[in-house]
């Protein structure tokens, strides 16, 4: 029988105060990043309408922003070896603040569109290099509970965005949907430059040109047909078609090349990890069945109960109530029982908080769907982490950058795979049950349905309730998937990375990082580290 000491010492990463401040700093960027992502969804037609110009154009400010995330999301890996993970957060921070300050003082759509294509080129790596950040720092032994603290932000902000954004278009300007950015950047800005350490470049091999020329299109133009293949014509336009299939083959083109080369910009090898490539199937799933129904909810309140947009974004809340309680708790259970175990039980919960969403109507009582919408938050929060935290149990720590870009790559994907087709799924629905309505997804009119006669509102209520039965069937075939995660808890970090004794893994020449479990190494060391 072993002694005590031989077994993993499972402390709360957040008791030490150099992780706490990693946490905190990665928190800050992270939520802003994807806070942009839903904000300005609600001011789309007061921009369209301040600049005099279609929707159509308008809408650009939202796809721009996203393609931008798309096109540097997959460097992410490579510039984190090369120049250091702090340089590179750093250097997001200031385009995502500097795009936010210049968004704010946008004098048309053009100038408008391109910078909020300047903020997504910060904000696509903001998340992933944090992530990397506190990938390194946690180790795979406390990697459940540490993705649970960054889990927080990455839930409540796509909830927190329409609330915040229906408050400032309906009391302040527009462009202080943009320029509330400005002073949290900043005060970001200081704190990385602050805690944030060093030394944790590699010997980088050459950019990866080809891989990038044939990934970042394709990655671009695959998220942008799925988020147009939901609206107007859906795959019967020749564009989504064309986006779509063109993307698929640039990135199966890309998984050709990368087979083949060295070093590419991806490595597609990692997924020959079963446990690695369990956790991405899982993951994919689980955010598009998570999305999908964001999607939906908001749509619900909005087009059948005809709610503000802030009406809309306050009764979502439960959601993220309940995924805030329930993230900690999935987080340390991950750490000591392993994914395989805490996720099946998550899928189970967000399975059974999505059954009533299925048979909604017109009438249907708004505390049973809060509570729904609870329950649902709860299972999404012993969920979503825990994926993401199995992913990265069984890799080297020199992989944690590249890994962490895959991921990032399939939460993007799934997220959109999940909203394109329960769109698909609504669209379809409603010009069948109620052909007069069908303008209210295509033109982004919400309040038209409340003016329908009942026998239509009870049919647009069945359409919704059918597009939830989609998202309940990629619940179960997601629950289906986590059912392939490891069932052991995460070996130590010790194992995984191998230090040298001294609590320190050597990265390079003269580099070194630091390894979490050890827990009483001193902030002056970190302070100390070579940039």
């Amino acid at each position: 029988m072993q002694g005590r000491d031989a077994g993993p010492t499972f402390v709360n990463p957040l008791e030490d105060p150099l992780i706490r401040r990693l946490a905190a700093v990665v928190i800050i960027g992270s939520f802003m990043s994807v806070l942009d992502t839903t904000i300005v969804n609600v001011a789309i037609e007061t921009l369209s309408r301040d600049f005099r110009s279609p929707l159509s154009t308008i809408q650009w400010v939202t796809t721009g922003y996203l393609l931008a995330l798309a096109l540097v999301i997959p460097m992410s890996g490579w510039v984190v070896e090369r120049f250091g993970s702090r340089r590179m957060f750093v250097l997001s921070l200031v385009l995502f603040t500097l795009g936010s300050g210049l968004c704010g003082f946008a004098w048309s759509p053009a100038s408008l569109i391109a910078f909020r294509f300047l903020q997504g080129i910060g904000g696509g790596m903001l998340m992933p290099i944090g992530q990397s950040v506190l990938a390194r720092a946690a180790g795979p032994q406390r990697m459940g509970r540490m993705m649970s603290v960054i889990g927080v932000p990455t839930l409540l902000a796509p909830v927190l965005g329409p609330v915040l954004g229906g408050l400032i278009v309906d009391n302040l300007s527009w462009r202080w949907i943009f320029f509330v950015n400005v002073p949290i950047g900043v005060l970001g800005l200081g704190l990385s430059l602050k805690w944030l350490p060093g030394g944790d470049r590699v010997e980088a091999s050459r950019f990866d040109l080809t891989g990038m020329a044939l990934l970042s299109p394709g990655l671009a133009a695959l998220l942008y047909g799925l988020s147009e293949a939901g609206v107007g014509s859906g795959l019967a336009d020749p564009v989504v078609i064309g986006c779509l299939g063109g993307g698929a083959l640039l990135i199966a083109a890309f998984v050709l090349h990368a087979r083949r080369s060295e070093r590419p910009l991806l490595d597609v090898r990692l997924f020959a990890e079963r446990g690695f490539a369990a956790a991405n199937v899982a993951l994919f799933l689980v955010v598009g069945a998570i999305y999908g129904a964001m999607f939906l909810l908001p749509l619900y309140y909005q087009v059948l109960r005809g709610e503000s947009a802030l009406s809309a974004g306050l009764l979502m809340a439960p959601q993220g109530i309940g995924a805030a309680l329930m993230m900690p708790i999935g987080g340390r259970l991950t750490d000591r029982i392993g994914p395989g175990r805490v996720v099946p039980i998550g899928m189970t919960v967000v399975l059974i908080g999505t059954v009533l969403y299925t048979q909604v109507g017109p009438t249907t009582s708004y505390a049973w769907l809060a509570l729904a919408l609870f329950v649902r938050g709860l299972g999404v929060g012993w969920t979503m982490m825990p994926s993401s935290a199995a992913a990265y149990a069984h890799i080297s720590h020199d992989a944690v950058p590249r890994a962490t870009t895959a991921l990032n790559i399939v939460i993007r994907i799934g997220g959109s795979f999940g909203t394109a087709v329960v769109a698909l799924v609504l669209q379809r629905q409603i010009d069948t049950r109620l052909p007069a309505a069908s303008h209210l997804l295509s033109t982004g009119v919400v309040s038209g349905a409340r003016h329908l006669a009942p026998r239509a509102a009870v049919q647009l209520g069945h359409a919704f309730g059918a597009a939830f039965w989609t998202v309940l069937v990629m619940t179960c075939v997601g629950l289906g998937a986590t059912f392939l995660l490891p069932r052991i808890r995460p070996s130590g970090a010790a194992a995984a990375v191998g230090t040298d004794g001294q609590g320190q893994v050597s990265t390079g020449p003269g580099e070194a990082v630091i390894v979490p479990h050890v827990v009483e190494e001193s902030e002056e060391k970190l302070r100390t580290q070579p940039l």
